[in-house]
């Protein structure tokens, strides 16, 4: 492909709709527009032209037919017995003006082949000097033609030399255009509406929230897109239920042999040689416990919750106000109203989990958020050690330990709840010299 060719494509993109209406109201317009333009240069270049010239080749004649009896007679009842006769028989109101000369006026060039018809036939014809004024009379054509005994003015009717149905011909095609367009358009944008109409149910259940399945519309491939969707989005409901509900009875299965683990440390003596080896145990035993409750909060949760509109900011003040009460020292810097569409507990828990990983690891914590032109971002930043670029990934997997030794869900459900909101999570240096949790949400 040719350097012209790749420059003229990028400015098509430029100037071309993208919209699926646009586009398809571009493939109807243009050809209605050619078609429409040829015929109207035929009908103007031909059939308008000719009849033009024919009308004023009569007329031309007609008065060149008078000017010769005037020629041939030089009786004054002769002379007017022909202007009587001309105006008569041709239309054509005739006076002799004896004894005067042509003004030089300016011909005034209007709309159509007519004036110029007129102007080549009157010298082909009368082949004397004349003027024209078309705009002098609007109902007739004024022409001065120079004889020896002065000058004749000519008073030619206007339909005379040219045919209306130029004009109807033209409201014809510019009437019919903009209607055919109109009904073109109507019935593309009811195709349309059903394409958007899937395309804002897919986003919205890809952001987690449900609205139900939608009706088929349109055209039968849109019906049957729609219905695949549907089904699609029953399938992909009902193995998140699915996995949500076999994991949270796992979970919930798992707290018994915890209970009786943690029973059985209890009962054990408290003096003895391996008190150290019991207390890590026991440790062990509330921190598997601590991810269970979570893990199963977090399940319950995402079964029952829906999207609604939430001030960010006042969760942000929650979650921040919680980890004051457990000792940390937190830093919340934000606008005063933030609202989006969201499950608010579901945000809420994966907030906390950061905020909770952030200062079990860094004596201070900043949690802050911004609004951007189509999302919202927060961010949560600590002084701690960090996590090295090449285990940033990793820390996100189920159980995987991060650089200060802990193991959990907390990350893992953190991106699973933004993520389900159409956003994510990336992990970054901080500026206060630790790690910085980015978390992005669509607006």
């Amino acid at each position: 492909m040719t350097r012209f060719a790749i420059t003229w494509e990028r400015q098509a993109r430029k100037v071309l709709p993208r919209s699926l209406l646009g586009r398809s109201l571009l493939i109807i317009l243009v050809p209605l527009v050619v078609i429409q333009a040829v015929a109207l240069m035929l009908f103007y270049g031909s059939h308008l032209d000719l009849i033009s010239r024919r009308l004023s080749g009569a007329v031309a004649g007609e008065i060149a037919n008078t000017i010769e009896l005037l020629d041939n007679t030089h009786d004054p009842a002769d002379r007017s017995r022909a202007l009587r006769n001309a105006e008569r028989d041709f239309d054509l109101r005739m006076e002799i003006d004896p004894d005067t000369h042509l003004s030089s006026a300016k011909r005034i060039n209007v709309l159509g082949p007519m004036d110029d018809d007129l102007a080549v036939a009157l010298r082909e014809r009368v082949r004397l000097p004349f003027t024209m004024d078309w705009t002098g009379d609007p109902q007739s054509v004024l022409i001065d033609v120079q004889l020896k005994s002065g000058v004749l003015h000519v008073q030619a009717p206007r339909k005379r030399l040219y045919t209306s149905m130029i004009y109807l011909f033209v409201v014809w095609v510019a009437g019919s255009s903009v209607l055919l367009f109109t009904v073109a358009a109507l019935f593309m944008r009811n195709q349309v509406r059903a394409i958007r109409r899937l395309a804002a149910a897919a986003e919205d259940f890809g952001l987690g929230r449900d609205t139900g399945a939608i009706r088929p519309e349109g055209a039968v491939e849109v019906r049957r897109a729609a219905t695949a969707f549907n089904r699609m989005q029953e399938r992909i409901r009902r193995f998140l239920t699915q996995r949500t509900e076999m994991l949270a009875g796992v979970s919930h299965d798992l707290r018994t042999p915890l209970t009786r683990l943690r029973l059985a440390l209890a009962m054990m003596p408290a003096a003895g040689p391996h008190d150290e080896d019991l207390a890590e145990m026991t440790a062990d035993v509330e921190e598997m416990e601590r991810m269970i409750a979570g893990y199963l909060a977090f399940a319950r949760g995402e079964q029952a919750e829906q999207a609604e509109r939430v001030n960010l900011t006042a969760v942000l003040e929650e979650v921040a106000a919680g980890a004051r009460r457990a000792g940390a020292a937190v830093e919340l810097a934000a606008p005063a109203e933030l609202t989006l569409l969201l499950r608010p507990d579901a945000v809420r828990r994966a907030i906390t989990n950061l905020v909770d990983n952030a200062r079990r690891h860094a004596g201070r914590v900043a949690l802050s958020a911004a609004s951007l032109p189509r999302s919202v971002q927060v961010m949560v930043d600590d002084d701690g050690p960090g996590i090295p670029p090449s285990r940033r990934e990793s820390v996100f997997r189920p159980f995987e330990s991060d650089a200060a030794g802990g193991t959990g869900l907390g990350l893992t459900i953190a991106r699973d709840i933004v993520r389900g909101h159409g956003g994510d999570i990336v992990l970054e240096d901080s500026p206060l010299g630790g790690l910085r949790a980015r978390i992005r949400l669509p607006v």
